[in-house]
């Protein structure tokens, strides 16, 4: 009696991967200055002066601590753009996400701080404001999931609807009646306030929070089952419905995440910066937010590098206006040069 062997099972190796330099942020880092350069010759502005101008800005102690504040912010906004991006959802409500947390801390805020210990009042309007985040976002994710209202419109309408909100609480509800008949809320008692490095600096802990939050989010999106089912949905959402995959609800969940970290987002600036609500107090970070998310790819680690840079030409920005001469809308011309730079050459696979 023979036997027959079994054929040799070939296996064929995976080409090995090549660590690539970043092109597109090459490109972005010489390229963007070159093409700001010439919009400010246009102008009559020495580019190398203008320049020379805002890094001696940054170089500033107290200038550099405050664009580690505004990156905290940025990094948390980012986030909560590249979550639901992971999923392949387009979240554009950052902004009224931010507003709501806001909202919901300065709600807490003003209902304990006189009566309650801050670091108590603290962790309530932590939890309020990425409650508030969450439920927000979560409307636009009901209306995609029953209605097929596609999110990045109705995340867009609902900024307006964060903003109104605001509003009518400051103009009369929760007006400061010493606040010399400007429409804001009253300032949060100073024990609520997030602590500071330095006492009379500005750098406080929301950067901490900001650091601590983007570890949690690059471990939860590239090290847990829940990250790599959202890529999938993000990849193909009819094959993963297929393999079994809860695709509604991870969608869900991936905007109840970007949600939060938006609020988040807001009480850092709300507890860490303002400390009262006023009209115009986000300064468009959403929309800054969801800037930095794109130019990192939505890469969690990335949104860190890409929230700092931002962050650095938009306080340099300051510049442009006290000693060039340029319209203040001029950094908002910088950040879109270098965000198309990025994503004009970027390659496809």
């Amino acid at each position: 009696m023979t036997t027959v062997a079994d054929p040799p099972v070939v296996t064929v190796d995976d080409p090995p991967k090549r660590r690539r330099f970043p092109l597109r942020w090459l490109v972005a880092l010489v390229g963007a200055p070159v093409v700001f350069g010439a919009f400010a010759l246009a102008k009559g502005v020495d580019p190398l002066a203008m320049y020379a101008d805002m890094l001696a800005s940054l170089a500033d102690p107290t200038q550099l601590q405050t664009v580690l504040v505004r990156a905290s912010v940025l990094v948390l906004a980012g986030l909560a753009v590249a979550v639901p991006a992971r999923a392949g959802l387009l979240n554009v409500g950052g902004e009224g996400q931010i507003v709501v947390g806001a909202v919901a801390a300065a709600g807490v805020g003003l209902a304990l701080d006189p009566r309650a210990p801050g670091v108590a009042v603290l962790l309530v309007m932590f939890l309020a404001a990425m409650a508030a985040g969450a439920l927000w976002a979560g409307l636009a994710a009901v209306l995609r999931l029953t209605v097929k209202v596609n999110e990045a419109i109705s995340t867009l309408l609902l900024n307006f609807l964060a903003i109104d909100l605001m509003l009518l609480l400051i103009y009369d509800p929760w007006k400061d009646a010493s606040g010399f008949g400007q429409p804001t809320s009253r300032p949060l008692a100073d024990a609520a306030r997030l602590p500071l490095f330095v006492p009379g600096g500005v750098l406080n802990v929301g950067i901490v929070v900001a650091l601590v939050t983007l570890g949690i989010v690059w471990w939860a999106t590239t090290r847990t089952s829940w990250g790599f089912r959202l890529r999938v949905v993000g990849g193909n959402p009819e094959a993963a419905r297929q393999a079994g995959l809860r695709v509604n609800r991870l969608l869900l969940s991936a905007m109840l995440v970007g949600g939060a970290l938006a609020g988040l987002a807001g009480l850092v600036h709300f507890a860490g910066t303002e400390f009262q609500l006023r009209p115009g107090m986000t300064t468009n970070f959403g929309y800054v937010g969801f800037l930095a998310s794109w130019l990192a790819l939505h890469k969690p680690l990335r949104v860190g590098l890409a929230a700092l840079l931002l962050a650095a030409i938009a306080m340099a920005g300051d510049s442009l206006q006290i000693d060039a001469g340029l319209p203040a809308a001029s950094v908002n011309v910088l950040m879109a040069i270098v965000l198309l730079l990025v994503l004009g050459s970027r390659r496809r696979a």
